[in-house]
């Protein structure tokens, strides 16, 4: 993928990130430590009690970030199978015959409608992730 075309999604999904990571996931970072510290001033508690509690206190934000992962997957892969279209139909064009500058030009074209394509996405991806971390139990 073209250096200008892969930085504009990497800003663009780091945006994301960064205001869920600054709505959700800081908030749960906090509950989660609260939480965690409770559980060891539970004095009567045995080891493993206190452990267990602990492990309850990280399950909210462990799930939180495997919802954030498996989306930047889904959307990393998606990304990656049209870059490879674009790749297969460049391919196809050269060796039809055609010269490096037109396929430079094809690639350079359906690169840029697969990143324009899938920036279009974020804002569904968003709202997607937005409730589903809205919605883990705490």
């Amino acid at each position: 993928m073209a250096e200008a075309q892969q930085s504009r999604v990497q800003t663009a999904v780091e945006d994301m990130v960064q205001g869920l990571e600054r709505e959700y996931i800081r908030k749960m970072q906090g509950r989660m430590f609260r939480c965690s510290a409770d559980c060891c001033d539970h004095h009567s508690d045995s080891m493993t009690q206190v452990h267990q509690c602990i492990e309850r206190c990280h399950t909210p934000m462990a799930q939180a970030q495997n919802l954030v992962t498996t989306e930047l997957e889904k959307f990393q892969d998606r990304l990656a199978r049209c870059s490879m279209h674009c790749n297969d139909k460049a391919k196809d064009l050269f060796d039809s015959g055609a010269k490096e500058p037109a396929v430079r030009a094809l690639m350079d074209r359906c690169v840029g409608a697969c990143v324009d394509e899938h920036l279009n996405l974020l804002p569904s991806m968003t709202r997607r992730l937005k409730e589903s971390l809205g919605a883990i139990p705490q």
